[in-house]
């Protein structure tokens, strides 16, 4: 039976994650105390302890989901990915779980992300927007036929569900043209910025910076990329793709369909949440689904 590990993204935090896993197990508890060395603060406490708005902010939010996914992966017993594969921030978190990386180099990957993330957004006022119940191209075409703003498909999530990203003025014009094409909801969405859109540029070229100055080494198995949607296992591409992953759409969709036609008999979510579970259903009502 092929196994897929799938990784969730921002959105999937909440608070309380990791305290079990913590008390429950030594390796998981030295790699809390790891991680909180290399940061500078407790965010172990943040996590077990912090409320919801503080779990929000992007610079705990990205290292917390990618510590809880790494460390939840490094302590199952039975952790034997055929393939792996990430949504945004989760590709970190699968790069670690297949040998690509090292923790500390991932969490330190993840953390200059979040901060080049939230500058970027300070940058650029913008937003993001879930398109609900339109077909993927009649978004891309109202994405596009706004001129003199920025927005773009940013989320691919499954069938009849496309987040998109851009200026404020954009989202907001955007969104009422979706409506008026017919969509069941078109939803601002409580985030910092317009992740995975051309306004991501600041945040990309610092990210380019730390990406070619740390170690890859060739990964355990394929990891499908948010880029290019297909199973990578050549160290440079996998890098090309991770730095072009900040300005690029994450597409969800089209990974989960290549990873059942390369084989995969069950997805596997690592990390907090179920959503993953949730999108792979309505990509495939056919795939097995499971979570750690």
């Amino acid at each position: 039976m092929k196994k897929a590990y799938i990784f969730p993204g921002q959105g999937a935090q909440f608070p309380g994650m990791g305290k079990e896993l913590y008390e429950s197990s030594q390796e998981a508890k030295s790699l809390f105390e790891k991680a909180n060395e290399i940061l500078g603060f407790r965010i172990s406490d943040i996590l077990f302890e912090g409320s919801e708005e503080e779990l929000k902010q992007t610079r705990v939010t990205q290292p917390a989901i990618f510590l809880h996914s790494v460390i939840l992966a490094k302590t199952s017993s039975d952790f034997t990915p055929d393939m792996v594969a990430g949504h945004s921030l989760g590709e970190f978190s699968a790069l670690v779980a297949n040998g690509t990386l090292a923790f500390e180099d991932g969490l330190k990957l993840v953390y200059q992300r979040a901060l080049a993330m939230q500058e970027a957004c300070e940058i650029n006022p913008s937003g993001m927007a879930a398109i609900l119940g339109l077909e993927d191209e009649k978004v891309e075409d109202i994405c596009a036929s706004i001129k003199g703003e920025i927005v773009v498909p940013a989320n691919y999530n499954c069938p009849g569900q496309l987040v998109i990203s851009g200026s404020n003025k954009g989202i907001e014009i955007a969104c009422e043209k979706m409506k008026e094409a017919g969509a069941k909801r078109a939803l601002p969405l409580p985030v910092g910025g317009a992740f995975h859109s051309p306004l991501m540029e600041p945040a990309r070229e610092k990210l380019q910076k730390a990406i070619e100055s740390t170690t890859f080494k060739i990964p355990s198995c394929p990891v499908y990329q948010n880029v290019s949607t297909t199973g990578v296992i050549d160290v440079q591409e996998i890098k090309d793709n991770l730095i072009a992953q900040l300005t690029a759409p994450v597409k969800w969709t089209q990974s989960v369909r290549q990873m059942i036609e390369d084989g995969a008999d069950i997805f596997i979510e690592c990390g907090p949440g179920k959503v993953l579970q949730g999108l792979v259903k309505k990509i495939n009502k056919e795939a097995e689904a499971a979570s750690i």
